[in-house]
């Protein structure tokens, strides 16, 4: 009887703190540098995959069965699908297996190398996990060679040159670098993606890292989108002459985007007009208006956050992924904290009162996870209506 035979490791995920763990390589080969973070999401990794939000990270999945419906080229988050989002990594349990299911295009493994994104499988990511929860988001090198011959040493200088992400300016990398517009609507069963016909709105989002689905969203509510770079000035985003105005998700540091972006969004408030925030988006409203931010111990990044609308009472389930939030006590008086994590109690939401401008911290566009929070696109389009005279609509 033959003894049992074990496959040589063809990819090492190495922390700051020297821990290295062994694995099958799959996806892309070569290294990378990132933080490592947790999503507890059981569905939707190829969304979680390409959302740019996750930019400079390398993302486990305590989720063990990843890759098991495949992917395809609808669920992709990244607008330009051509362009990569940023994600340094993928850490999974289960070896990939063959996708059952009748949406996908090809294997998950294939799609990740296609993707230049560099993964590691056979991993005990429950045991990663509690190891972050403890110590907090590390950094990490993650290298896949499929001859199992690795440079520990040269691995380590790799990862000794990476910055981490606090002070990191990351909007800039995956921004859009032209306006574009855009009028595509949400998938429905049976019918796909839509468009918006005869729209009474025009909303401009200012592009820090936008997922599709979120612009979907706005379109949704019967508007046209005008999508602009990051790096917009005040008097690029007027020359729209917008309804509303969008300041998107986006990946790193607020405070290091903010040196370019708070001084704008600080003009849009004066301006006037409809303000909705989600994410870094939330971040950056919440310096321009007085506030600070602060990194997280461990981050939020799953799709079953409960977080509780001050305004209304309810508690909803949501979709996060962020590693920095708004320290609620540096709010200053004329800012009212809208929503509250359940998890934590960390700060959730904000509006300022007496104007038409709110954000949240999570993603209500879902895209994975809920659909609890759809309900924020209607408050802001609500607020556009207003400002114009219109009915509004029950949320």
């Amino acid at each position: 009887m033959s003894g049992w035979k074990e496959s040589a490791p063809t990819a090492v995920l190495i922390l700051r703190d020297g821990t290295r763990l062994e694995g099958q390589g799959i996806g892309a080969v070569g290294t990378a540098v990132g933080e490592v973070c947790f999503n507890t999401a059981m569905t939707g990794y190829q969304e979680i995959l390409t959302d740019p939000s996750y930019a400079g990270q390398i993302i486990t999945f305590t989720f063990p069965h990843i890759g098991n419906v495949g992917a395809n080229d609808e669920d992709i988050e990244t607008v330009n699908m051509a362009a990569a989002s940023g994600i340094r990594g993928a850490v999974i349990k289960a070896d990939v297996t063959s996708p059952s299911n009748y949406r996908a295009a090809e294997r998950l493994d294939a799609w990740l190398k296609k993707r230049g994104i560099i993964g590691i499988a056979g991993l005990d990511t429950r045991a990663l996990t509690a190891l972050i929860r403890e110590k907090g988001m590390a950094d990490a090198v993650i290298a896949h060679a499929p001859d199992g011959n690795f440079n520990d040493a040269a691995l380590k200088v790799e990862l000794d040159q990476f910055p981490g992400l606090e002070g990191l300016d990351l909007a800039k990398d995956v921004s859009t670098t032209q306006t574009y517009k855009w009028d595509e609507t949400r998938w429905r069963l049976g019918e796909g993606y839509g468009r918006v016909e005869n729209p009474d709105f025009h909303v401009v989002a200012i592009d820090y890292g936008a997922k599709r689905n979120i612009l979907r969203c706005i379109a949704d509510q019967g508007a046209r989108v005008t999508v602009v770079p990051a790096t917009a000035t005040i008097e690029d985003i007027m020359a729209h002459n917008p309804d509303g105005i969008f300041l998107s998700n986006g990946p790193g540091d607020p405070s290091a985007t903010g040196e370019y972006a708070v001084p704008t969004i600080k003009k849009i408030i004066e301006s006037g007009k409809p303000v909705f925030g989600i994410c870094l988006g939330h971040q950056l409203l919440g310096l321009a208006l007085g506030g600070k931010t602060q990194k997280m111990h461990q981050g939020h990044h799953g799709a079953n956050h409960p977080v509780k609308d001050l305004t209304t009472g309810k508690v909803e389930i949501t979709s996060m992924n962020h590693g920095f939030a708004v320290d609620r006590d540096s709010l200053p008086a004329g800012i009212v904290e809208t929503h509250t994590s359940l998890f934590d109690g960390s700060n959730a939401g904000l509006a300022v009162e007496g104007k038409p401008i709110f954000s949240v911290q999570y993603h209500p566009e879902a895209s994975p996870g809920p659909h609890d929070a759809h309900y924020l696109f209607k408050r802001f389009i609500n607020l556009v209506r207003e400002q114009k005279g219109m009915e509004v609509l029950a949320e």
